[in-house]
Order: structure tokens, then C-alpha cells, then sequence
């Protein structure tokens, strides 16, 4: 006869199956838990790299850094900002190896300026006159104009003509002997800044060509001469260039729209937007590959002024004969 069972006992099967229910339970409860925790995590991360890109994304486009089609661009200088000086130091390259190299003078030391505080917008202004003056006798077909009051080169049409020669009889009447001293004061302050910058003598460099106004606005290039858009080094290009500079007699977003400077560096384009007065200069080689981008609109007035450490490849001043 089999043994009769208490009220409330239990049979070890009974016992065993409540049991692994309560730790099936407690498992469940603990899985919850864990889940909630790992959820609660997931979307702290999730909110603080939310916030991190927020904030990077506000940087790239606050004005330093652009985000274009060529990927990020640095603004080294905007047009709305006075800039007494700023510098930026990078490597040589070997471009001045392939030619004689004069101690003092050729490239130790590379790197680009700026700098708005040599000549006013005052003075900006009455040499962007000479440009207009000049540039009235003739000026490209294309979107590019320029006018070298040292050879005489003025573009007309779809050529070239010297203008000492083919207006003789205007030049007097266009230029004044005081248009000419202003452009040789303001090629000298030019020089010596970048004498100083870049720790050499200014009686060691010399005038090169070419140097020139330029005029830009949107019309279709008609040769290629009006293609001023495509990167280049000034050292490879001219061979005589040491040091590189650009005074800007227009204003980026207000008398054109494109038109900025580009330095072309791996991973990043820097760029500098012309403002009236505002000195641009850099060493010539292959660390300073750049290119201007297309005007959009309105006109750019500029004159590039290049210098050599070679005596050979030196110009004089323009004079009013």
C-alpha cells in the first residue's frame, strides 16, 4: 500500500518545476534589465555623437571651413575681416633646386601671407583706377583681361598689343606721372613686407615678369589666354618666380561673386577672398599650388606683382615716357 501524501508536501518533481520556473523568471527579469540598461546606453551614445556632429558640422560651416564639391575648404581669410598680418609656415619644396639658387634670397623658408594693413582701401581704390584706365584703351574678348604697365602688354581682343606703341598718342592723356609713383610706393611696401616675412633682404629681390593687372568677369573665354581658372605653380610655370603676391582692388561677394583665391593642399583647399587692400603673397614652388576660382558674376580687379632672386630675370619700374 502506498504511502499516503501530507497536505502541502511536495513530490520532488513538483518541487523541482517550481523552482525552475522562479529562475526561468528571475532570468527573464534579469535579460529585462540588462536590455533597458543596454537600450538606456545605446541611446546616451547615440545623443552625445548626435551632438558631437551637430557641433563639428556647425564648426565646418560656421565660416572657417566650408564643406564644397572639392571636399573641405578653409577660409584663411574672408573679405568682412581687417587682418594686420597672419602667416602660415609650410614645407619647401625641391622647384627651387632646379635652378641657381642665390643665398639670401631664394626660398629657405615657404609658406603664404596676408595682410590688410600696408595699403588702404583709400589707396586701393586709386590704383584700381589705373587699371580702369588702362584697361579702357583695349580689354579681352574673353573674361580675362590684363595690363602690364612695364612692357606695355594690354589685351585686345583676342590678342595682345604693346601700349606704349599702339596708343602712343592716349597714353599721356590716360595715365598721370602720379599713377605711376603710387604703383612704384606700393610695389616697394609689397616687397619689403616680404622681405621681412620671410627673413631675406628686399635689395636682394627683384622685380620679375610678368607682372600685371588683371580684370576678370563671367564673359566666355574666347582664347586661352582668358582660361584662368586651371591650377598652377608659379615657379613651374614662369621659372623666374620666387615670391608671389596679389593686391586686390575689388571686393569678394560685393563687386563679384567666385573669384577667391585657392591654395591647393592635400586634403583640404585654403582659400583667401579678395578684399580692396588686402596683400596676398607666397613663395612660387609646388608648396603653393593654386588656382583662382571662375567669377560668377560682376568684375575682379587684382594686380600680381612676382619677384626673383635672379638679377638676370629682373625688370625695372614702369615709367611715363
Amino acid at each position: 500500500m502506498a504511502p499516503q501524501r501530507r497536505a502541502g508536501s511536495r513530490t520532488p518533481e513538483s518541487g523541482g518545476a517550481g523552482a525552475g520556473a522562479r529562475a526561468e523568471e528571475r532570468r527573464r527579469l534579469s535579460s529585462g534589465m540588462k536590455g533597458s540598461v543596454q537600450k538606456d546606453s545605446r541611446r546616451k551614445w547615440l545623443k552625445v555623437a548626435f551632438l558631437l556632429s551637430s557641433a563639428m558640422l556647425g564648426y565646418l560651416l560656421s565660416g572657417s571651413y566650408l564643406l564644397g564639391e572639392d571636399g573641405v575648404t578653409e577660409v584663411l581669410a574672408h573679405q568682412g575681416e581687417s587682418l594686420q598680418y597672419k602667416f602660415i609656415e609650410v614645407p619647401c619644396s625641391e622647384d627651387y633646386d632646379s635652378h641657381k639658387r642665390f643665398e639670401g634670397c631664394t626660398p629657405r623658408k615657404c609658406g603664404r601671407g596676408i595682410t590688410d594693413a600696408i595699403i588702404s582701401r583709400e589707396e586701393a581704390e586709386r590704383i584700381r583706377r589705373i587699371a580702369e584706365k588702362g584697361l579702357s584703351l583695349g580689354g579681352s574678348d574673353g573674361g580675362a583681361s590684363i595690363l602690364d604697365l612695364h612692357s606695355g602688354a594690354l589685351s585686345l581682343g583676342k590678342h595682345f598689343v604693346n601700349m606704349y606703341r599702339y596708343f602712343s598718342n592716349k597714353v599721356h592723356d590716360t595715365f598721370t606721372e602720379e599713377d605711376f609713383q603710387l604703383y612704384r610706393d606700393v610695389r616697394q611696401r609689397i616687397q619689403q613686407k616680404i622681405a621681412l616675412t620671410f627673413g631675406i633682404s628686399s635689395s636682394s629681390m627683384y622685380l620679375t615678369k610678368p607682372t600685371f593687372f588683371s580684370r576678370i568677369n563671367n564673359s566666355e573665354a574666347k582664347t586661352s589666354h582668358d582660361e584662368y581658372w586651371h591650377p598652377h605653380i608659379d615657379k613651374v610655370t614662369y621659372g623666374s618666380f620666387d615670391y608671389t603676391s596679389l593686391l586686390y582692388l575689388s571686393d569678394y561677394t560685393e563687386d563679384f561673386g567666385g573669384g577667391r583665391f585657392v591654395f591647393m593642399d592635400e586634403g583640404a583647399n585654403r582659400t583667401v577672398e579678395p578684399r580692396a587692400g588686402r596683400v596676398s603673397f607666397f613663395t612660387s614652388g609646388s608648396e603653393n599650388l593654386h588656382h583662382v576660382e571662375k567669377v560668377h558674376w560682376g568684375t575682379r580687379y587684382a594686380i600680381t606683382i612676382s619677384f626673383t632672386c635672379n638679377p638676370d630675370h629682373g625688370i625695372g619700374d614702369p615709367v611715363l615716357t
